[in-house]
């Protein structure tokens, strides 16, 4: 990638333990893989399966199925067959769904251990993770918080979250499970963030980061940009769900985004784009649209400056793979690897960068398919 990392531009990431979520690793220096969760109903096996598939395609690294009934399980097993992308299964109260979905081929488990009733109960799902290899996620929320630490706390705050997770960390632990990640979300930014900032100092375990119930599609990828930012910027976080009122895939592509502004992940087309005002010397927001509709498809990390005019367009393209900066009323300057390459007429513009992108993401993949060789 043709931008460097600066030492003011690189991050220290909190030193956490290592676990397996099927082939996913999580924590330690693991990339922060990027997840979503399906929104059809789970007996629905053609349907999820669908919707699997179409985050794959995006990027996902970790899907999340829904496994409220015993329908939902045994659905399971024929998805988890299909799926290439390991899958958690969500379990709430029931302790039967989470040993059935173990047995159905879930890498994870999402659970409150404390939630799922007795001592024994909690022992059985830990023998059926052991068993089948499956990790554990506690997953804490601001909203469904024990009684008795709304009794004790008097309303849902960083200190109950917290104590929450550790709670159903130690039943866990009291029976030698360790493969376990921890989740405090919260649909109030501020909480999210003391709640994991307070538990990334109380345990070593993998973080998995979210601002639940973010909402829609603007506002749910602000929200979740300014909580989720604020922790990746400080090393807190090892794999991240976006929670979107929206279609999944739409989670998978704004929490990449997330992760290329910070320089955690380089999935796909980076594209640096200026706002456009009277100087530009072509439609800037059209072609911006028109680029990441049909750059969508790229996997290989490409950074992309598309800049109206001469004031900035060379500085941008300088710092980028490529480059096209608005030079007069029909034309620009194409750039590569930071220099000018071509002039370029605006018409066909749009074509003729694309071929461009897939020609270096073809480049980039060969190249790594060679050193996968050599290795």
């Amino acid at each position: 990638m043709h931008n460097p990392v600066r030492p003011w531009r690189s991050i220290e990431r909190r030193r956490s333990r290592k676990i397996r979520v099927g082939q996913i690793e999580v924590g330690g220096d693991a990339p922060i893989s990027v997840q979503s969760m399906t929104n059809t109903p789970t007996e629905d096996v053609g349907a999820t399966i669908d919707q699997i598939r179409q985050l794959e395609e995006a990027g996902a690294d970790i899907i999340r199925v829904s496994c409220p009934t015993e329908e939902s399980t045994a659905a399971f097993r024929e998805i988890a067959r299909e799926a290439k992308a390991p899958l958690v299964a969500d379990i709430h109260f029931h302790y039967r769904r989470a040993i059935e979905a173990a047995e159905a081929g879930a890498a994870c488990l999402r659970i409150n251990p404390g939630n799922i009733g007795s001592a024994q109960r909690v022992r059985d799902v830990v023998q059926a993770a052991k068993d089948h290899g499956c990790s554990i996620r506690i997953g804490v929320n601001g909203g469904s918080l024990e009684r008795h630490l709304l009794e004790k706390y008097g309303e849902p705050c960083p200190e109950a979250m917290v104590e929450s997770a550790l709670d159903h960390a130690r039943l866990l632990e009291e029976h030698d499970f360790r493969e376990y990640k921890i989740s405090v979300k919260a649909s109030d930014v501020f909480l999210t963030v003391a709640a994991y900032q307070m538990l990334a100092e109380a345990t070593d375990a993998p973080l998995h980061l979210g601002v639940t119930e973010a909402g829609g599609m603007r506002t749910g990828a602000v929200k979740s940009a300014i909580g989720m930012g604020s922790l990746l910027w400080a090393g807190i976080g090892d794999t991240i769900r976006v929670s979107l009122s929206a279609d999944p895939v739409e989670e998978i592509k704004v929490g990449f985004d997330i992760l290329k502004s910070l320089n955690l992940r380089t999935r796909g087309v980076n594209i640096i784009a200026c706002p456009s005002c009277a100087r530009q010397g072509f439609d800037v927001i059209r072609t911006v649209e028109a680029l990441e509709a049909r750059l969508a498809h790229i996997s290989e990390p490409i950074s992309l400056s598309i800049i109206g005019c001469v004031v900035n367009g060379p500085g941008e393209a300088a710092m980028t793979d490529l480059g096209f900066t608005g030079g007069g009323k029909d034309s620009g300057m194409m750039y590569v690897a930071g220099r000018p390459d071509h002039k370029l007429g605006n018409d066909g513009m749009i074509d003729h960068i694309v071929r461009m992108v897939e020609a270096r993401a073809e480049q980039l993949r060969a190249e790594r398919q060679s050193l996968q060789g050599v290795s």
